[in-house]
């Protein structure tokens, strides 16, 4: 297996470092409001590298952090009227219904920051002892200019750091680059004792105490996130877990793209904010957002689009059209041996994911699959090989197939299905006009006719 590191920016073979064990750990969300569907991106993303380490062999251990503190919470509380304890409270429960609605599993941990903050202290102070930080009026900063190897993950300088920070009023840092360990709580701010007196933890603390001690590893195999946390979020981990360990911090580093909507970022004030309760609430089905996630590679940037949304609808209705027809074969029961051609497309899958995780490359075989096995649906022994081979790459990839729509045997229903028995009837009396208005007919109520070799028709709600 290749992965992209982003610390060496080349692809490098995937080596950890005590196999087969892996340990993981990815920034989890800030639990201030609804999570959007670019948090769903990172969430479904690396959930599919978890299961596909695991599907190689590894034994993985994944941490995903839950930030419930910070100046965006505070704030949101405020700014609602409400305790900062009622807003986290809600925010994860919400949370946790989008990770069960998208069908994406918990990671092994979820630690919350505020359950840390003793081992954050501890870990200040030891960077205190150090000589990496220092206590300035109630808050405590890391002295960046001490740690030899700042910038090497973000590529850049401490010149041109230098020169797009900004100043905050109140500050008594040493350095402008130096960066908050422990903030000294304001007036009507949640707060913790400390050596330093009252105050909370600063951002970049929480990832470095809680990887540590919940993965128990100084040098972590994976660190994870978003592209737009590498500087400075990530590159502060890097920093002060370095510079208390004098061990590299992570061996592997992952970032996955931003996404777009329609070309433009993603934000309240221009309306086009989707958050994933919002698209459930439209499109009912979490395989359609998946499906869009996985036509792009991991680590490049997507574009949300309608239009898109409505080419995973069809390539889902591919796969599900090739499920039905595969149930009515009856004699597909399960693989009898190994059918070459399926193999060789197994092999693709594989290759494709183990070169940094390539899912076009990969649903590009799911998708020759689909194709070989429409050509030979009157082979039992190919087809129940598809099948197990498909079912292997869904369950992979976090597809679940859950169809959306009535299924009850209502009145409406029971008024499909006289209308396909009409149309196999007007067929075998070859009256293949009428049999095409009744399918035309159908298909304006939303109702796909699929026609079997011998003679009898399926139907379904169309996606």
């Amino acid at each position: 297996m290749n992965i992209n590191n982003s610390l060496s920016r080349k692809k490098e073979l995937f080596e950890p470092l005590h196999p087969p064990l892996v340990t993981m750990y990815t920034c989890g969300v800030t639990v201030y409001d609804d999570c959007h569907i670019g948090h769903a991106r990172s969430l479904y993303i690396f959930s599919v590298i978890r299961d596909y380490l695991k599907y190689r062999g590894f034994t993985v251990n994944f941490v995903r952090n839950i930030t419930d503190i910070d100046d965006k919470i505070i704030n949101r509380a405020n700014e609602l009227k409400t305790d900062w304890q009622t807003l986290v409270s809600k925010y994860i429960s919400r949370y946790y219904e989008d990770l069960q609605s998208l069908g994406i599993p918990k990671a092994d941990y979820e630690p919350r920051a505020t359950e840390n903050i003793p081992d954050m202290i501890t870990y200040i102070e030891a960077l205190i002892q150090k000589g990496f930080a220092y206590e300035s009026g109630g808050d405590v900063y890391f002295n960046v200019r001490k740690f030899q190897g700042y910038g090497k993950l973000s590529g850049q300088s401490i010149d041109q750091m230098q020169a797009g920070v900004r100043v905050s009023p109140g500050d008594l840092k040493k350095d402008t680059l130096d960066f908050a360990l422990w903030k000294r709580a304001k007036e009507n701010e949640p707060f913790w004792e400390s050596p330093w007196g009252k105050g909370r933890p600063g951002w970049h603390i929480e990832c470095s105490v809680m990887s540590r001690k919940y993965l128990k590893a100084e040098t972590l195999d994976i660190h994870a996130g978003g592209r737009d946390l590498i500087f400075p979020h990530h590159e502060n981990e890097l920093a002060q877990s370095e510079s208390l360990t004098g061990k590299p911090f992570a061996k592997y580093w992952i970032h996955h793209g931003l996404l777009t909507i329609n070309g433009q970022k993603m934000s309240k004030s221009l309306g086009n904010f989707v958050t994933i309760k919002d698209f459930l609430e439209k499109h009912k089905n979490a395989d359609f957002l998946k499906l869009f996630f996985l036509s792009a590679h991991y680590s490049h940037p997507i574009d949300y689009s309608e239009e898109k949304i409505r080419e995973a609808k069809e390539a889902l209705e591919r796969i599900m059209i090739l499920k039905e027809k595969i149930q009515k074969c009856s004699q597909a029961s399960g693989p009898r041996g190994s059918i070459p051609v399926v193999e060789q497309i197994k092999d693709k899958f594989v290759k494709a994911m183990d070169d940094d995780f390539n899912t076009p490359q990969a649903l590009a075989a799911v998708f020759e699959l689909v194709n070989m096995s429409n050509k030979n649906i009157d082979s039992p022994d190919f087809i129940a090989a598809a099948d197990s081979a498909l079912t292997e790459f869904l369950t992979l990839l976090g597809i679940s197939l859950k169809k959306t729509g009535p299924e009850s045997a209502d009145d409406e229903t029971l008024w499909i299905e006289e209308k396909v028995k009409e149309r196999i009837a007007l067929k075998k009396e070859k009256k293949y006009g009428q049999a095409d208005e009744i399918r035309k007919l159908l298909e304006n109520k939303g109702i796909i006719v699929e026609d079997v070799k011998d003679g009898s028709s399926a139907w379904r709600r169309k996606l």
